[in-house]
């Protein structure tokens, strides 16, 4: 479990970050990832707290508990094999690649996903925050396949809308705040643009190969295992994808919550004392148990 974060209000200023190395993270002989922490991108990564982009191959974390935020699960299509889910919400099923979970733990749920024998697993494991009003909200759960996610076909591009909407395509809706995440693929030479509403802020990885990300006059190169974040104020924000080589990238887009808030391991909560008190809901059985 890491030490606790204490985090200021995020910068409300609009902007555009550098981009960001991931930082390696292994976690014992089956969880091998690049970690991503709001605090390294000048405070434009909100509302997200957190990004793994990993491979699992083993049960690594077994059941744990989550409070005070969202935890998705975003697994790429070249994954191989199954990942078991289990929560205290009472679901018990597989997701395949390509799918989205999301737990909305809210005041707290118990959680476990693990690949099955033989299962190769790729994506991202996001943290997102709840605002405080919505931090003891009853927990939720959203499980979208691939087969109903809608594909933004063109010259030099092919966009997964995981979630939320894309130049007026509509996905599934979060049980949690409203989010739009893509899975932009390109080919050699190709481009993709996507509406950013106003008031929302992005997150973009190069998940493979390299990628150049235009803003109005601004464009900056994410190269594989890098991301930047990017809050146009209160104009809407033309984000343009391009790649001379082929790319696949991830966008995560969502309104900032705009609010300090503390991070300790599985925990986003707005103080250190909310921090301790649900620790100790945990230890006492009170944010459920697997069945």
């Amino acid at each position: 479990m890491t030490s606790h974060r204490h985090t200021p209000v995020p910068s409300a200023q609009p902007g555009i970050s550098m981009s960001v190395k991931g930082q390696p993270l292994s976690v014992g002989q089956g969880f091998e990832a690049l970690t991503f922490r709001q605090d390294r991108f000048g405070g434009l990564m909100d509302p997200l707290v957190m990004v793994d982009h990993f491979v699992m191959t083993e049960p690594t974390f077994g059941a744990h508990p989550h409070a005070g935020l969202s935890a998705v699960s975003v697994l790429f299509e070249d994954s191989e094999g199954l990942f078991h889910n289990r929560d205290s919400l009472g679901n018990d099923f597989t997701i395949a690649p390509g799918d989205l979970y999301w737990l909305k733990a809210g005041r707290g749920a118990v959680h476990d996903e693990a690949p099955l024998p033989g299962a190769r697993i790729h994506a991202l494991q996001v943290f997102v925050n709840l605002p405080a009003a919505r931090k003891a909200d009853a927990p939720a759960s959203l499980h979208v396949p691939a087969g109903q996610m809608p594909i933004i076909d063109g010259d030099g591009y092919r966009v997964r809308v995981v979630l939320g909407a894309c130049n007026g395509t509509e996905g599934a809706v979060s049980p949690a705040l409203p989010m739009t995440i893509l899975d932009v693929g390109l080919t050699g030479g190709g481009s993709f643009t996507h509406h950013v509403p106003a008031s929302q802020a992005a997150w973009l990885l190069a998940v493979r190969g390299d990628a150049e990300v235009h803003t109005g006059d601004t464009g900056l190169l994410i190269r594989q295992g890098t991301a930047l974040a990017v809050h146009g104020g209160n104009e809407a924000l033309p984000i343009r994808i391009q790649s001379v080589a082929g790319a696949q990238v991830a966008m995560l887009q969502g309104a900032p919550v705009r609010e300090p808030f503390v991070h300790q391991g599985p925990f986003v909560m707005s103080t250190l004392d909310e921090i301790e008190a649900v620790k100790a809901a945990h230890a006492a059985g009170e944010l459920g148990a697997l069945e």
